[in-house]
């Protein structure tokens, strides 16, 4: 297969984007529901998808089989993201070199979570500290690399102001970001303002907004305090009146979030980053809203 086209270059085509996030399967089951939605979500041909990494590179391999899945059976464009823990510099070429050879073009660069149970970040022997410090190795390593960063439009839990988060997103755009793709956010205008601070500060890139649509009320509060994100009120007295019906709860969430995507197209933003969990079930259900 040739290599896959930047993500950069899509950026300059001066439309919206739409991009999807996967995750790697634990097992078959979970295998067989990755084939299923990524085989259903071809027909809103989505201009690229992700596909995350564990804490601690847990899913190092899984990732690597589930990108190359998705590349080679599907013809998806692919974005493997990469983490800065559990690994050397050595290592880290090493993966670079793989993902490079494979044809892959993109990469999702961070820093990566915490191990489950660790309460401090542990630098790798011979490893990286910061997101930034990967930008850096993988582009000094592969020029040609598109690197996507996060941004935290509430902040990132760990950083000690909004402030101090905004400096250390201008130093992984410096190190050679091409985008950044925020955390979830369900209040557009944390996005606007986020934008707004970001270009304040000389960051000038894409910044692409990240959207979930709301599966389960119980799911999303433990995601929302995992990331620093806030629940509208009206949205979780939404949730709440609801209650275990899932099927409304679905409904409630998708039409949350495409209202989201509409105003967020209209003011401008360069398209939409969608965590869908690996289901295809509200990408399909927020396209075709976006298509009435």
């Amino acid at each position: 297969m040739p290599p896959d086209n930047s993500i950069a270059s899509l950026l300059t085509q001066r439309r919206p984007l739409r991009s999807l996030e996967f995750f790697p399967p634990k097992d078959e089951a979970q295998l067989q529901m990755l084939h299923d939605a990524a085989a259903a979500l071809k027909r809103i041909a989505p201009d690229f998808v992700s596909v995350t990494y564990g804490a601690g590179g847990t899913t190092r391999e899984r990732t690597a089989r589930a990108a190359e899945l998705l590349r080679r059976e599907f013809g998806y464009t692919v974005m493997p993201h990469l983490t800065c823990v559990g690994h050397s510099r050595a290592e880290l070429h090493g993966i670079a070199d793989r993902l490079h050879a494979d044809g892959f073009r993109n990469i999702m660069t961070l820093r990566g979570d915490m191990p489950k149970g660790a309460t401090e970040f542990q630098v790798a022997p011979d490893g990286l500290r910061y997101a930034s410090e990967l930008v850096g190795l993988l582009k000094a390593r592969h020029p040609d690399f598109c690197l996507g960063v996060a941004g935290y439009p509430e902040k990132h839990p760990e950083a000690l102001s909004l402030d101090a988060d905004l400096e250390n997103l201008k130093r992984k755009v410096d190190a050679g970001a091409s985008f950044v793709t925020t955390q979830l956010f369900f209040d557009n205008t944390v996005y606007y303002r986020y934008v707004e601070k970001c270009r304040a500060r000389g960051i000038h890139v894409p910044i692409v907004p990240g959207i979930m649509p709301v599966l389960s009320l119980k799911q999303i509060k433990r995601f929302t305090e995992m990331c620093g994100a806030t629940l509208p009120k009206d949205l979780t007295t939404r949730l709440e009146v609801a209650a275990e019906n899932t099927d409304v709860v679905e409904i409630i969430g998708i039409d949350w979030a495409l209202t989201q995507i509409r105003g967020l197209l209209a003011n401008g933003a360069p398209g939409y980053h969608l965590y869908i969990m690996n289901r295809a079930k509200s990408a399909l259900a927020l396209a075709a809203g976006l298509a009435a």
